[in-house]
């Protein structure tokens, strides 16, 4: 299965792009960048061909590519290759407007093509072990959920709202929202936000709380800020505290590390030996697109928490809570 990347844009595709170069049954073929710098010392890296116009990637063998680019060419770049005939794993958020994410799914169905939307944090061994113990009545009926997503500030086009779409909202709300909606299957009927911009001097939110009711009452909090100083150890978190009638359990997604004292490098890093959640959503896309059936996350699992970070940018604007807007 030949395999071609649109852009490095994003820091994940190097991530991706290892696993595929390890897998049994893919290869990287082709990449293109809107940066040629970027694109080629890419493709140099990893064995592969450099395309200096998308047409010709699209055009060439492969039959699957990854989306990495900057957030708001999302849609662009998967309407090209949908377009195409090729299947498509889509770097997060789906996009940066619901509409866009809309033709984006109706552009893969209409050319039966895979949409696949990067949530890796469903793959995390200690999420679907609390999902386990969850469905399995461990800690009765779950009324509350508090969470968080912190990260280190990213820089670069993240920063620029006409790239990005926004800042730690965008970036962060989306990966807590898609494994609570997939761990309880049901959806957000109601939010509050605030954010601010306090750690750094940029043009965007770097913090904030979201307040969150789903449909069935649960109430949901997350903090989905840029807090983490520069010498944390790793990129962030993702913890979640779940409120049950019978019991509370909590959940460190990333608690499975050792650190790496580097007086070479002169820091301290986190060196996980957890199962690598890139590495099974991953496998996943290239299983479903190898035998056809649906990915786990979907296309549709995209536009729904986009349409929580839209409603929760809504609810800053109006201070006050709003509805989130269902399409």
């Amino acid at each position: 299965m030949k395999l071609g990347f649109i852009s490095f844009a994003h820091m994940h595709a190097y991530a991706y792009a290892d696993i595929v170069k390890q897998h049994p049954k893919a290869e990287l073929t082709a990449v293109w960048d809107s940066d040629s710098s970027r694109g080629e010392a890419a493709a140099h890296q990893y064995g592969a061909d450099f395309y200096s116009e998308l047409d010709e990637l699209l055009a060439s063998d492969v039959d699957a590519v990854i989306v990495c680019s900057e957030n708001t060419n999302h849609k662009r770049h998967v309407l090209k290759a949908a377009k195409q005939k090729k299947h498509i794993l889509c770097e997060k958020p789906i996009a940066t407007e619901v509409d866009d994410a809309i033709d984006m799914i109706k552009a893969c169905a209409e050319n039966n093509v895979t949409l696949q939307v990067a949530y890796p944090v469903r793959f995390i061994p200690a999420i679907q072990e609390a999902k386990e113990m969850i469905d399995a009545g461990e800690i009765g009926d779950v009324i509350a959920v508090n969470a968080t997503n912190h990260g280190l500030m990213p820089g670069g086009w993240f920063v620029e709202k006409a790239l990005s779409g926004g800042g730690s909202a965008t970036d962060h709300i989306v990966h807590i929202m898609d494994t609570l909606r997939w761990m309880f299957d049901e959806e957000a009927s109601t939010v509050y936000a605030e954010f601010d911009t306090r750690f750094y001097d940029i043009d965007m939110e770097d913090c904030g709380s979201v307040m969150l009711e789903m449909d069935s009452g649960m109430i949901v909090s997350i903090d989905p800020s840029w807090s983490r100083p520069k010498t944390y150890p790793t990129w962030g978190n993702v913890t979640m505290r779940f409120i049950g009638t019978e019991g509370t359990l909590d959940v460190d997604a990333f608690k499975q590390h050792s650190l790496y004292y580097n007086d070479k490098a002169g820091n301290i890093s986190e060196q996980p030996w957890a199962d690598d959640m890139n590495e099974q959503l991953m496998n996943d896309f290239l299983d479903c697109v190898m035998t056809g059936r649906k990915p786990f996350i979907t296309g549709e699992d995209g536009l729904r928490t986009l349409e929580v970070v839209k409603g929760a940018y809504e609810a800053d604007q109006l201070k006050k809570p709003v509805t989130i807007h269902r399409t």
